[in-house]
């Protein structure tokens, strides 16, 4: 029979879970190969990460000097490694690890750790999702850091501390930019995410300052996305990938997107694109036309598919939008036929001028009236006005 004494019991809830596909795919023994562990350390970067990810997937929000306190409640040996006892995990340490893995770049850590997970599990790379996200945060941020931050000693050596300049990557900005959180009041940061279309599976990860637009960085990241895979992927993104210069980026690459209807050839397609040449979908309601189209200087294949159910939605919006802009029309000539004007050509001035402004309408016919009156002290005064009637465009 058992005595009390002799018996402890730990929770593992999920997290076992959790550390066996850690475990699965090496994800300790990739971090210490980047971040080797130092002569006397009783607990290796790699646990460190492990146990940051148990810690975040464990559904609690604490500061990090109370990391410890998380683990002491759990078979913490059994979960991320023997001899690592709660109290190594301490917010110094942590500290230090993150500091590291910044230097080593996170991006590069990632990347290595996803692609053996990939790798792993079997999941396809033959395309890929390239997008972006931006993340609010609250509270006063400095526009950049200081270069001394690392300077702690209790951080870094002094070797990595001398090198810091050299190795360390460009800090981001926590700033104001286009928020897709629709909380332009807070500063934000980016984080650009490739998935691999096989599952949504996030494969690539990079930080990026909060005002930096999609436009500037999407062809470059692709191209170093493809540099450290082994297979050809096709990189599937939004129209922000669609620029000359993200194209001359990636002549070398396959890649996917929508075509801006910013660009003039691109409005010249689809309103000049005869009906005969669309061709039925075998989804119900569709139609597309494929043309072959040179843009800078990258012969490409352009789709242009029709939804007869958004054709229709569409119209029906474009109708309410020339009601409403026929009132302000018929409201607008029936204020400039009550203006008086010193001769014809001022009046006939007047109203091209007026009709410049619409955007459905055209003036179908006009007349110009000479008005004689008398003043009060019986003086004959002459002036024209003009009148005129509008059509749809």
């Amino acid at each position: 029979m058992l005595i009390n004494k002799e018996m402890e019991i730990q929770n593992i809830d999920h997290l076992g879970i959790v550390a066996g596909i850690i475990d699965a795919i090496g994800l300790v023994e990739t971090v210490n190969q980047l971040i080797p562990p130092e002569k006397g350390e009783k607990v290796s970067a790699g646990h460190v990460v492990k146990a940051m990810i148990l810690n975040g997937l464990g559904f609690v929000s604490r500061p990090l000097y109370m990391f410890p306190q998380f683990f002491e409640t759990i078979a913490c040996e059994h979960l991320i490694g023997a001899g690592v006892k709660p109290k190594y995990l301490n917010d110094d340490k942590l500290g230090r690890v993150m500091d590291k893995l910044f230097i080593k770049g996170l991006d590069t850590t990632f990347l290595t750790i996803t692609l053996k997970a990939a790798k792993k599990f079997n999941v396809s790379l033959s395309s890929s999702h390239l997008d972006s996200s931006s993340m609010h945060v609250h509270g006063e941020y400095n526009s950049s850091l200081p270069s001394v931050i690392f300077e702690n000693k209790h951080a870094l050596n002094n070797q990595e501390s001398e090198g810091l300049a050299i190795k360390s990557p460009q800090e981001i900005k926590l700033t104001y930019g286009y928020s897709r959180d629709h909380r332009p009041d807070l500063k934000q940061f980016i984080i650009e995410l490739i998935c691999t279309g096989d599952g949504d599976i996030p494969i690539f990860l990079k930080l990026a300052s909060g005002n930096q637009a999609d436009s500037s960085c999407f062809g470059q990241i692709a191209v170093d996305y493809q540099k450290q895979l082994e297979v050809d992927s096709l990189m599937v993104a939004d129209c922000a990938l669609y620029t000359e210069s993200n194209l001359k980026l990636m002549s070398q690459l396959r890649w996917l997107c929508r075509v801006p209807l910013s660009i003039k050839s691109a409005q010249k397609l689809i309103s000049t694109l005869p009906e005969s040449e669309l061709s039925a979908s075998k989804l119900p309601g569709y139609r597309w036309g494929e043309k072959i189209v040179t843009y800078a200087g990258i012969e490409q294949r352009w789709l242009v598919v029709e939804s007869a159910a958004r054709k229709e939605s569409d119209l029906g919006k474009l109708s309410q939008k020339i009601v409403k802009a026929a009132e302000k029309v018929i409201k607008d000539v029936n204020k400039l036929s009550k203006d008086k004007f010193a001769c014809k050509a001022d009046a006939i001035k007047a109203l091209s001028k007026l009709s410049q402004s619409f955007k459905y309408h055209q003036i179908e016919q006009y007349q110009v009236t000479e008005v004689t009156a008398k003043e009060q002290k019986n003086q004959p005064e002459k002036f024209y006005q003009i009148a005129a009637t509008v059509c749809r465009n």
